[in-house]
């Protein structure tokens, strides 16, 4: 899949890029939605999930939380402008709460911090680069924004600082695969079905097909 977008450059390029389209806000909006049901879905697997034996050391349950920053890393790559990332991430959250979380409005404060994580990392390679390594690291700089600034001192200020820093490091991981690596292979898969066309992964996956 080619990773590397190639917008104009200069004055013309960075209002091209600010320059939404219908179908990208329509977009933005539908993915949040979506992805706001599954957040929700996720959600209520989680609370049976996370009492397993498998997660008897406490901190790595940290490895079910990635499917939450799919919002960010999923928005990011589809509608490749400013802001796309957090604002499907922030939908998403909107709706996992008006669905009921157990989370309450907590949800809306994880999904701001999470959507910035993912948006500075596309900012970072200013909205021209799609690859699987730049989608993995924007799923870990949303999970390292959701732990360090919200859930070290809303949900786990008990813990020992090794805790915490476990709990990173296995939210982190989620992040980088199941958000990042997922996200960057959700996307592909979407792209192949056609929905995508009027975006850049479906302009790539044709071009692929074309060579």
């Amino acid at each position: 899949m080619a990773t590397v977008s190639t917008p104009e450059t200069g004055r013309s390029g960075l209002r091209s890029l600010f320059a939404y389209r219908t179908i990208d806000i329509v977009t933005v909006v539908t993915l949040g939605v979506a992805i706001g049901v599954a957040f929700w879905g996720w959600g209520k697997a989680f609370a049976g999930l996370s009492t397993l034996s498998a997660f008897g050391f406490p901190p790595s349950a940290g490895l079910l939380s990635g499917p939450w920053l799919l919002g960010g890393v999923v928005g990011g790559l589809v509608v490749r402008r400013p802001g796309a990332a957090l604002v499907t991430e922030l939908i998403g959250a909107n709706v996992e709460y008006l669905l009921t979380s157990q989370w309450g409005g907590g949800v809306m404060v994880s999904g701001f911090l999470q959507g910035i994580g993912a948006e500075l990392v596309f900012l970072a390679f200013a909205y021209r680069r799609f690859g699987p390594a730049v989608a993995a690291a924007a799923g870990t700089l949303a999970a390292v924004f959701e732990v360090v600034l919200y859930e070290w001192h809303s949900y786990y200020d008990y813990w020992t600082f090794n805790y915490k820093l476990a709990y990173l490091g296995f939210f982190a991981l989620s992040g980088a695969v199941v958000a990042g690596i997922g996200g960057w292979l959700l996307v592909r898969a979407l792209a192949s079905t056609g929905a995508l066309d009027a975006f850049g992964p479906g302009r790539e996956f044709h071009d692929r097909r074309s060579v």
